[in-house]
């Protein structure tokens, strides 16, 4: 078979600017419960897309580790290529896709560091050996192999012991959206798009957009 023939006809469900919600962070919550309920793996996997200096995108797949009016929050090292790129440039954008309800959220919007005191909270609920692993591991950066990576790993550990402390390096972000797009897969490709753009008096517009 092509690849080109491969192909798929949605009829999952339908979406209404009537029916929507007021806010998107409302919407969002409705879908999101709905992707938990329907036991989807990993309903809070996003693609995180960033720009750097060189005008070139670069996206990744992240964990969203909380959400509400003020925006999406993440955790992350700083010195990542993604930590990088948005001290470079703070617009981003993020995508869920939920394959089996057959849609997509898409979100726009500037990135902030969170504070360090949420950052230290999330750090110490985090399993103990995923605290090590993130001291251990200089992200983005070459190693020789896997053995080298094992060692950082077993240095830290013998290091940071039982009570391993945040590093400077690592911490949160939080995307404040400013445009939001709900995407419902519909038969012959007629699908429904529901976008949300925020104002300047802080209110959303909201408004179909065309498949």
């Amino acid at each position: 078979m092509s690849i080109a023939d491969l192909r798929k006809e949605y009829s999952h469900a339908s979406l209404s600017e009537t029916d929507v919600c007021p806010h998107p962070i409302d919407q969002f919550k409705l879908w999101f419960e709905e992707a938990v309920k329907a036991a989807i793996p990993e309903p809070n996997a996003m693609s995180l897309a960033t720009v750097g200096n060189d005008g070139r995108p670069s996206s990744r797949i992240v964990l969203v580790k909380g959400f509400d009016h003020e925006g999406f929050t993440w955790y992350t090292n700083y010195a990542s290529r993604k930590g990088r790129e948005l001290q470079a440039n703070q617009h981003a954008a993020l995508l869920f896709h939920w394959v089996e309800l057959e849609r997509q959220v898409r979100i726009e919007g500037l990135v902030e560091q969170v504070s360090e005191q949420d950052s230290d909270t999330y750090f110490e609920s985090r399993p103990h050996r995923s605290r090590i692993g993130a001291i251990a591991s200089a992200q983005s950066e070459k190693i020789a192999g896997r053995e080298e990576l094992e060692a950082r790993f077993d240095r830290a550990l013998r290091q940071h012991g039982e009570a391993p402390q945040r590093p400077a390096h690592w911490g949160g972000y939080r995307l404040r959206p400013s445009y939001l797009e709900f995407w419902q897969g519909r038969q012959s490709r007629l699908h429904d798009r529901i976008a949300y753009a925020l104002e300047a008096d802080g209110t959303w517009r909201r408004e179909r957009l065309q498949p």
